[in-house]
C-alpha cells in the first residue's frame, strides 16, 4: 500500500536526497506461531478481530532509537491531527507509526508504549495505513530542504492559523473571469495587504472556528472591519 505514495513526487525526492528515511515493516515478522497471527478475537465477544499486543510491542522495541523515538498510533479514537501537530512531529528525529487494522488495537498497546494517538478525521477507515500516509506527507514536507521554496510551507493554509489566500496564474482573463487587478499592479505592499485580507475573508466564510484561535493583529482587525463593511453595504443596480 505504501509503495505508490512513497515513490512519487516530493516524498520520493526527499528520500533520494537523504533528507528522510522511511521504512515499512510487517508486524507478522514479530509473531511466533506458525500461522504468523497478529490478531485475535476480542475478549467479551463481539464482531471483528483485535490486533494482538505482542507483535506490536516487540516491533516497536526492535525499531526504537530510545529517547529519539516518538511512537504514534493512528486511531479513530486519537486526538485530531493538525498542522501544529505536524510541525511538532517534523522536529522529532525518529517517528514510529503504528497502523491499526480490523476492530483496532489491544488497548494495552498505546498505553504501554506511551504512544501519541492521532486521528485524521471523524470517520472510519479499514486501517491505519492511509492515515499514516497522510501524516507522512504532512510532516515530511516541513523538513528543511524538502520543498524547493521554504516559504511555500510557511504560507500554506493552517500554517498561519488561517486558510490561505486565493491563487491565480496566467492568463489574466479566462472565459470572462479576470484575475484581481491588484495582483497585476506590481505593487508588492498592496499585493501583501490583499492576500492577507482575502485569507481573512475566506477563513471567516469557510472556517470561522479558526478565527477564534488565530492570533490576529490590529491590522487584521481593521481588515476584518473592511470586509464586514463591504459585505453589508448596499449595492447599486449598476
Amino acid at each position: 500500500m505504501f509503495q505508490g505514495p512513497l515513490q512519487e513526487s516530493i516524498l520520493k525526492r526527499a528520500q533520494e536526497r537523504g533528507l528522510v528515511e522511511i521504512g515499512v515493516h510487517d508486524l507478522r515478522a514479530w509473531t511466533h506461531d506458525r500461522h504468523r497471527t497478529a490478531d485475535d478475537a476480542p475478549y467479551g465477544g463481539g464482531a471483528g478481530m483485535v490486533m494482538k499486543p505482542e507483535p506490536v510491542f516487540e516491533a516497536v522495541e526492535a525499531l526504537s532509537r530510545g529517547p529519539d523515538s516518538t511512537v504514534v498510533v493512528l486511531s479513530a479514537q486519537g486526538a485530531p491531527f493538525t498542522q501544529r501537530r505536524a510541525e511538532a512531529l517534523a522536529a522529532r528525529p525518529h517517528l514510529l507509526l503504528v497502523c491499526g487494522r480490523y476492530e483496532g488495537l489491544d488497548d494495552r498497546i498505546p498505553a504501554g508504549l506511551g504512544a501519541l494517538e492521532l486521528s485524521i478525521g471523524d470517520y472510519v477507515l479499514t486501517g491505519g495505513e492511509v492515515p499514516a500516509m497522510v501524516l507522512l506527507d504532512a510532516v515530511i514536507r516541513l523538513i528543511p530542504g524538502v520543498l524547493g521554496d521554504a516559504s511555500s510551507a510557511e504560507s500554506d493554509s493552517f500554517a498561519t492559523g488561517l486558510l490561505e489566500h486565493p491563487h491565480y496564474t496566467r492568463p489574466p482573463v479566462y472565459r470572462g473571469l479576470a484575475v484581481p487587478e491588484v495582483l497585476l499592479s506590481g505593487d508588492h505592499q498592496a499585493v501583501a495587504r490583499w492576500r492577507r485580507k482575502e485569507a481573512l475573508r475566506r477563513t471567516r466564510a469557510r472556517r470561522p472556528d479558526l478565527l477564534l484561535q488565530a492570533l490576529l493583529t490590529e491590522q487584521d482587525r481593521r481588515l476584518l472591519a473592511e470586509i464586514d463593511d463591504e459585505e453589508h453595504s448596499p449595492r447599486g443596480d449598476g
